[in-house]
This record gives structure tokens, sequence and C-alpha cells, in this order.
């Protein structure tokens, strides 16, 4: 549920915010609040044992629920290690609830496209409030459990509300729906050496709701070995058509001690033309403003340029709109870097557009500038007169490390964190 709960900072749309700041949840007394202060410093020692309890409880109980979670967020820790940083992170800003509004936007759009409602969460309640008992013992008496089911009181109403707005929106969209709906692969294209586009039309050949660039879906396959669904959530690396969707997959091969993508490898091996699979409605606050006539600087790392491309085919395709795109992007190398072609025919066409790319090698048939304008990372001395430009907003998705280095890089030039949107792509389990 609210295991997602990693706080980063984001932008909020503003239909994120004005949905948001709608929302009245139960209060708690001062005392209440006191008492789940105290208990940060337990928090901060045991959260992760705590979590790692919650979830075995809960899918032990519910084990429909592991159509939900990514099962190999529990193998790795990685899931119970984010919900003891947000219940964490939640104590600490206790009196100040709408500091989270930037998370629970993220995390709310996330669990409306995989389809969360009202009645999840008294169950999550239930057991993550047993885990804190059986974890912390005697420390947690009835009037500590009594000030925690109220706190998680608070923050249910809070992500209820919000999801509630996005459901309803969704179905008065034309074209939109709430929870799954069919689809079948019409058109699978390679793009690199790791990533395949998957054009997905709805079974019912029912028109599509438009979306905004920016915006993702989750898909969701069944993994017989697991016995259960997985679902995912891919960016829509295309315009919005009304006719289909298009998302662009890496495969994600095992690596060290991460294993290899259960889903990614499902949808490449496994799921030809034709195949069926269900799909949420878009979703998303990481959005860019197709209003807006300022500069877009687009900057992405490996698979991160999929919303880009997005964005970038949106700018271009609003007639008399010159708007001024810079498109940064790095790679490994040109075997792996997706959409090459499309990139190099969008810039040679419109005279607004401009990119640099930079790969880590250079691989053979890598040509210098038609494929790739540097060796090496992004390097912001070599490109800052051509990106950094008046009044422009910077959006950036890929890998954590990459976004954290371009966002600090971008700061240091003196770019105002108002104007920096960032996205988490994905995980390396996916």
């Amino acid at each position: 549920m609210f295991a997602q709960l990693v706080f980063r900072r984001l932008n909020l749309p503003w239909l994120a915010r004005r949905t948001y700041s709608s929302v009245t949840p139960r209060g708690l007394t001062m005392q209440q609040k006191q008492i789940v202060k105290s208990t940060i410093p337990a928090l901060q020692e045991h959260g992760v044992t705590i979590t790692t309890l919650f979830y075995k409880r809960l899918l032990e109980k519910h084990p429909d629920l592991k159509n939900v979670f990514n099962v190999t967020h529990q193998a790795t820790g990685e899931q119970p290690a984010a919900l003891a940083h947000a219940v964490w992170a939640y104590a600490v800003n206790i009196d100040q609830p709408k500091a989270l509004s930037t998370a629970v936007s993220r995390i709310g759009h996330k669990h409306a496209s995989l389809g969360i409602m009202p009645d999840h969460y008294p169950i999550v309640g239930e057991h993550l409030l047993a885990a804190i008992k059986d974890v912390l013992g005697p420390a947690v008496n009835d009037q500590v459990l009594d000030a925690w089911k109220a706190a998680y009181q608070q923050l249910a109403d809070i992500f209820i509300n919000f999801e509630q707005g996005l459901y309803q929106q969704g179905v008065k969209t034309p074209g939109g729906w709430k929870g799954w709906r069919k689809f079948y692969v019409s058109k699978k294209v390679p793009e690199s050496d790791e990533i395949i586009s998957f054009h997905l039309t709805p079974l019912d050949k029912g028109v599509l709701p438009s979306y905004q660039p920016g915006q993702f879906v989750s898909v969701r396959c069944y993994v017989p070995e697991l016995g259960s669904y997985q679902p995912r959530q891919y960016s829509l690396s295309d315009m919005s058509n009304r006719i289909n969707f298009r998302i662009s997959v890496k495969r994600e091969f095992a690596k060290d001690s991460k294993p290899a993508g259960q889903i990614s490898n499902v949808l490449h091996e496994s799921l030809p033309e034709g195949a069926e699979l269900d799909v949420s409605m878009p979703f998303g606050d990481f959005i860019l403003d197709i209003n807006a006539s300022t500069p877009a600087v687009l900057i992405s790392g490996g698979v991160g340029l999929t919303p880009m491309m997005s964005m970038l085919k949106t700018i271009i395709s609003r007639q008399g709109q010159a708007r001024q795109v810079v498109f940064v992007h790095a790679a490994r190398n040109g075997r792996v870097h997706a959409m090459k072609s499309d990139l190099i025919q969008i810039v040679a066409e419109n005279p607004s557009v401009s990119r640099v790319v930079f790969y880590e090698e250079k691989a053979e048939n890598d040509t210098h500038g038609l494929d790739y304008d540097h060796i090496g990372r992004v390097d912001w001395a070599k490109i800052k007169d051509k990106a950094i430009l008046p009044d422009a907003d910077y959006y950036i998705c890929g890998p954590q490390p990459f976004m954290k280095a371009q966002n600090k890089n971008l700061e240091s030039l003196g770019v105002s964190p108002e104007r920096i949107h960032m996205e988490v792509f994905g995980s390396p389990h996916d």
C-alpha cells in the first residue's frame, strides 16, 4: 500500500496539488502526536525488522495481495526497507501531514494504477500495527497502539481521498476506465539490443483516453513460477493517439547478486504479437507543461528516455509552436541507445530542437556527430552554454544515481529547484 513511500523532491502539477488540498483527514490529539514522535528512535533502530515481519504476515494471511506487490522486491529486501523509511518519515512529519503532499501524489498515482481500493487500507493497518507490537514488545502498550492506529488512519484517509479523486477523474475521461482493461500486443518493435517497444491495443477496440506526456501505465502479466500476477509500471513512450499505447521495456539480465527482471523477461521472451495482458489507465504526476512556451530541457539516462520521447513528440506536434527543446541523453553505447534514428530525424526536421548525446564508450560503428556527441558521462561544463537556458524547465528521468547527479549539477549552475522535475524510472528488477 504505502510501501513505496520513499520521499523524493518532485514538482506536483496543479491538479495534484488541488486534489490533495481538498483532503480533510481525521485529526490526532496532541498527546497522540507526541506518543508517535516518541517512537521515532525505535523505528530507526527496528524499522526493517518491523516491515519485514509485516509483509510476511500480510502475504501469509492474504496471498491474493501477491498480485499487487512486487515479489522480487520482497526477496531482495528493498520493499521492507522502503516501508521502514516511510513509517519513520511519516512519524517525523506527524505535525504537518501536508508536508507529505509530494509523496502522496507520486504514490497515489501508482496506487491508482494498481487498483488499490479503500478496503485494502484496514488490512494493511491491521498487520502493520501487529508487526510493530510484536517487534517492540511491552513498549507498545494500549496507549501507544491507539496513537499509531489514529496516525495510520490519518495517512490512510489522505491516500483514500486522493486516489478516489484520481479514479473519478479517470472514469469521466472519454475512453477512460477504472481497474484493468484487456489489451493485446499489436506490434513488437526492437529499439536497441536491450529495449523492445510494445504497441498495445485494447481488445474491445474502443477509443483510448488522451494522456499527458510523461505519464505511465501499469501492465500485469501472469508469472507461472510465482502462481500470481505481477504488475509493473512503464512510461508511455509515444504521444497520445487515442488508438493504442506504446511502452518501451528494457530487458533486465541477472547481474552480481541481482536477479533477472521477471516481468521484463516475460515481456521480451513470452509475449509475442497477439498476446493479451492487463493494462491500467494512464497515471502519474511527472508531466510536461504543454501550455508553456519557454524552453524545455529533457535529460535522460538509459531507458529513462521513454517519457522524454513522449514529451518531445508532443511538443513538435503542436502546430505553430516553435518551443525550444534540448534533448540530453546518456547511454553506454550506440547498441543500447534506443530510438536513436527517431531522435536524429526529429532534430533534422525541427530547427527548434537540438540534442546532446553522451556515450560512456564507443561501440563499433558508432559515429561521432551522428550517433553521439561526447564520450564519457554527462559533463555540464561541456554543454552548459547549450543546455542552461533562461526560464527553461528541466525534466530528468533515469536511474537514481543519474538523477541525483543531474539535479545536483543543475542546482550548482543556478537552476531553481522549482524548475527541476524528476521521475525515477523503474527498478533494477522490473
